[in-house]
């Protein structure tokens, strides 16, 4: 098993994030506060809650932690987003006013952090930066482009192009340039010279839902998954990229990881991650899943419900002798997959095998890559 460490911190999590050096992680416990931890990769460390930030009245659906900065930005469904920074040894909230009328759904940090994105389920994206005459954070509105609700929001390195999801079944690249916020000379990218809300690329490779878009280490490449058992990979993103979708005989994915320009973890409600590799033509593959499976602990069944949930369980598998001993690390969905590479060690040539996975169990999940038994999931990178 790769797996290097389990934790769990609450009944149930939907979204978490490390700090630069790894030493403290933030999670929503499936309510409106964000608890952070010192946590630590060893696997029988004891993690210690330190804060618990609660200025937001409803369910918190991303948190982001700036490595340079040491900021995090988090988003919840009363519509809101807060910056909170660390000044001595508490943190203080700055609002930012989103100008939603839906829940906000995502959020992410831009590379150079000088600005954040937030998906809604008001068909807008807002991006977000810091206005240093009048001291707030202001929101820049991209509408009109999507149809339904925004599930997933991606900066590309160069801290321009912005990737979205939504539940219209699209994947979209926009720009995100802001004069007097990016250099002008980042205003040109492939596509050539772009303004603000300007979407570059329709992607309509998904049949259903969208979620989890990442990009690679280099900007190259683009992956997300849909709703429908597939994962879909776009290389060369430009005016002609080039496009492959996988359709999977297992359960859908939630959210991605690029590890390398040629390795990519994902991971949903088959609640073990998913390995894939690319060849040198770039076309990609399903290598392995990285938790292996195993007899769970002998219990007694007490209820006659519970008798009749597992044989229902044990009716519906295709193996029935089988399936209805196994489990995996995480038990319930895989919502959310995040890098344990201090900012000291970060490069894009540099790939990493270490990351965390939560999930609508309560758990973090540490995999450690190294410990994968399977040659091919050694990554040969």
């Amino acid at each position: 098993m790769a797996a290097g460490g389990v934790h769990h911190l609450a009944q149930c999590i939907t979204c978490h994030a490390w700090n630069a050096d790894m030493s403290m992680v933030a999670i929503c416990p499936n309510n409106n506060e964000v608890h952070i931890y010192k946590a630590s990769v060893s696997p029988n460390a004891v993690w210690e809650r330190v804060y618990v930030l609660d200025k937001h009245e409803q369910l918190v659906s991303g948190i982001d932690w700036a490595p340079k900065s040491n900021k995090i930005v988090t988003c919840s469904h009363d519509r809101n987003s807060y910056v909170w920074s660390l000044e001595g040894n508490e943190w203080q909230a700055t609002l930012v006013i989103l100008r939603l009328n839906r829940a906000a759904t995502s959020v992410e940090w831009g590379p150079q952090e000088n600005k954040f994105a937030v998906g809604s389920g008001a068909k807008t994206v807002c991006v977000c930066y810091f206005e240093e005459d009048n001291n707030w954070w202001v929101s820049k509105l991209i509408r009109k482009k999507h149809h339904s609700t925004i599930t997933s929001v991606a900066w590309h390195p160069n801290n321009v192009l912005l990737a979205t999801t939504s539940t219209d079944s699209k994947c979209r690249i926009f720009s995100a340039f802001i004069k007097g916020v990016d250099a002008r000379k980042d205003a040109t990218t492939a596509f050539g010279d772009v303004k603000f809300g300007e979407e570059l690329i329709q992607l309509d490779l998904a049949c259903c839902w969208s979620f989890g878009a990442h990009w690679s280490p280099s900007g190259n490449s683009l992956a997300y998954v849909g709703h429908d058992s597939t994962i879909h990979f776009v290389t060369d993103v430009g005016p002609t990229p080039r496009a492959r979708s996988l359709s999977l005989r297992h359960l859908p994915l939630r959210d991605v990881l690029f590890l390398s320009e040629t390795r990519l973890v994902a991971g949903g409600f088959d609640c073990n991650p998913m390995l894939f590799g690319s060849d040198k033509n770039g076309v990609w593959e399903f290598i392995s899943f990285l938790d292996e499976v195993k007899p769970p602990a002998e219990t007694k069944t007490d209820t006659m419900f519970a008798a009749a949930k597992g044989k229902f369980k044990w009716l519906g598998s295709e193996n029935p002798s089988e399936e209805s001993t196994l489990s995996t690390t995480h038990e319930s969905c895989i919502t959310m997959i995040r890098p344990l590479v201090p900012l000291s060690e970060r490069h894009p040539e540099n790939p990493m095998t270490l990351f965390s996975t939560s999930g609508l169990d309560g758990r973090v999940v540490i995999w450690d890559l190294n410990n994968v038994g399977d040659a091919l999931a050694r990554l040969r990178l």
